[in-house]
């Protein structure tokens, strides 16, 4: 059995582990149980993956949308697979497009508004997860999903505030379609109060119908194209109809050892290899002999984090562009020389770029069959672009805008390039053999969320909801934010040692949210254990 931590251990949070052979965990209740319908209709793990995304697109609109994009990692039973379904830029897209119509001086292409959209890759990646895996009809799992935006829910508290901050910020409230969509009577739902999305419903049964072609080339792709065309946009029908086939990438993964693990992560486009990285300059320093939440412990963690976001920032970007692979990245004399830059007395700048703000969902399913899922699907900061197709409810994400537009740079945007992206799920095997589907929620903390829980596990032997729940930091542009309810007398030792600290107030940006799901055995005996973030609404549920 693999049980290696201390049940005892917990911090200042009401959940407790979930054990079951059959098991969701979601950042939304509503999402959990769509997944648990599909096990107990008898799918699998893919199944009630796919219903839990896709409901999540209505019940969490503040992170993610049907027009979201997607990363998966999952293990079949036998091996592990890795899909990037994220969307690429138009045919149009070029540095002087936006150049032209925003000025020389203009760094990145918009934050809000058509010109921040790429081509949407969520319902692709769900129809490319079905075709290879899915066991249950796929008309069946948009069935919650409908149901909830036909009916309508409750909504839930962290998801009501963060529909307030976004209430609160014309650039997304003045995007075509936005107040429409999600500002039902004039303003944001109260907690509590019944929201329906009729419209969305409109396109999940569209896409239920032609298992998600009509998304990219039928009825809803025309109108996204006629609402691009209408308001400024580049996107077209073609860009569209390009994606369905061609979009959704098996992709394997990229992973480091650490502590006698693997971590697998999803090979860039994706910012997952500043986990491996960080985690494989950990690997020269025992953690283990430092007390959890000490200072020594918390500044080593730190600085491997900034080391590694000093390269990810400088190098990475679609993998066809990059100047150097993932191979070179995470080589482990690189590695080591890279560890051996870290000062245990002081804080220093490695010189890291300053990382974009979240909007995400992440999930995690597993089954009796051993198939378990790690998967991730994102509007981008909150709502995303803020555009709403109207009649069909699809909300854009604005993953345009982490193009640069400086000649020279990896990341440069191009037409059918993919930009760097912010979500990455993740992975956890040892000796070939599967041990723990999971991802923490938040633009750039994402992979400091997996670099402090794993760390927790591996290191302390701390149970995954306890990982969970422990108070976080957070680095980027030359600071670090301390979580409350993070050690006072940490936080002074940071200081001490030339940490600047400063207070978070941006409602955008969070610790993060992770869904955790550990194999205890074999899972038609022992089961799994769940975790679920209470930093959002979520729960893990099983049977």
């Amino acid at each position: 059995m693999n049980n290696p931590f201390d049940w005892s251990t917990g911090y200042a949070s009401r959940r407790s582990p979930v054990f079951a052979r059959n098991i969701v965990s979601t950042s939304h209740p509503l999402g959990a149980q769509a997944g648990l319908r599909m096990l107990l209709a008898g799918g699998n793990a893919v199944d009630a993956a796919i219903a839990a995304a896709a409901t999540m697109t209505i019940v969490e609109p503040c992170s993610n949308g049907l027009g979201s994009d997607l990363f998966c990692i999952l293990w079949d039973g036998r091996q592990l697979h890795g899909l990037n379904a994220s969307g690429w830029a138009p045919a149009a897209w070029t540095p002087e497009y936006f150049t032209r119509k925003y000025g020389a001086e203009a760094p990145t292409p918009p934050k809000r508004g058509w010109d921040s959209v790429t081509v949407p890759g969520a319902v692709a990646g769900w129809r490319a997860l079905h075709a290879r895996f899915g066991k249950r009809p796929f008309a069946e799992l948009m069935a919650p999903a409908i149901e909830a935006a036909e009916r309508g829910y409750g909504v839930p508290v962290v998801v009501q505030q963060k529909w307030t901050n976004a209430a609160a910020l014309p650039e997304i409230t003045t995007q075509p379609g936005f107040a429409e969509a999600f500002l039902p009577r004039g303003r944001q739902p109260a907690v509590g109060e019944r929201f329906v999305f009729a419209e969305a419903a409109r396109t999940l049964r569209l896409v239920a119908d032609t298992k998600g072609e009509a998304f990219y080339r039928g009825e809803v792709a025309a109108a996204i194209a006629a609402h691009a065309k209408a308001h400024g946009g580049a996107m077209t029908e073609a860009d569209l109809a390009a994606y369905l086939d061609e979009g959704p990438q098996w992709v394997g993964t990229i992973s480091t050892r650490y502590r006698g693990h693997e971590l697998h992560e999803i090979p860039p486009n994706g910012q997952g290899i500043a986990a491996l990285i960080a985690l494989g300059i950990l690997e020269h320093f025992d953690l283990g002999a430092l007390p959890v939440d000490g200072v020594a412990s918390q500044h080593l963690q730190i600085e491997a984090m900034k080391l590694a976001f000093a390269d990810v920032y400088r190098y990475v970007g679609d993998a066809r562009a990059m100047r150097l692979t993932p191979a070179q990245m995470l080589d482990a004399g690189y590695l080591k020389r890279r560890a051996a830059l870290i000062d245990p007395k002081r804080a220093q700048d490695f010189g890291p770029g300053h990382g974009p703000d979240g909007g995400t969902i992440y999930l995690s399913a597993a089954d009796a069959g051993g198939m378990m899922v790690s998967l991730i699907q994102s509007n981008y900061m909150g709502f995303g672009s803020g555009v709403v197709v109207p009649g069909y409810g699809v909300s854009l994400q604005n993953r345009g805008h982490g193009f640069t537009l400086e000649k020279g740079r990896s990341n440069v945007v191009a037409p059918g390039k993919r930009p760097f992206h912010t979500i990455i799920p993740a992975f956890l095997t040892k000796d070939g053999a599967p041990v723990m589907s999971f991802g923490v929620m938040g633009g750039d903390m994402q992979p400091q969320g997996h670099l402090q829980t794993l760390s927790r596990m591996l290191d302390h032997r701390q149970h995954p909801q306890a990982a969970c729940d422990a108070p976080r930091w957070r680095v980027g542009g030359g600071a670090v934010n301390v979580e409350p309810g993070f050690h006072e007398a940490t936080t002074a030792g940071l200081r001490a040692l030339g940490h600047r600290i400063e207070a978070f107030a941006d409602s955008y940006m969070d610790y993060g949210a992770g869904q955790f799901i550990w194999r205890l055995g074999d899972p038609q005996v022992e089961g799994y254990a769940a975790a679920s973030d209470p930093r959002r609404d979520g729960q893990a549920a099983g049977f």
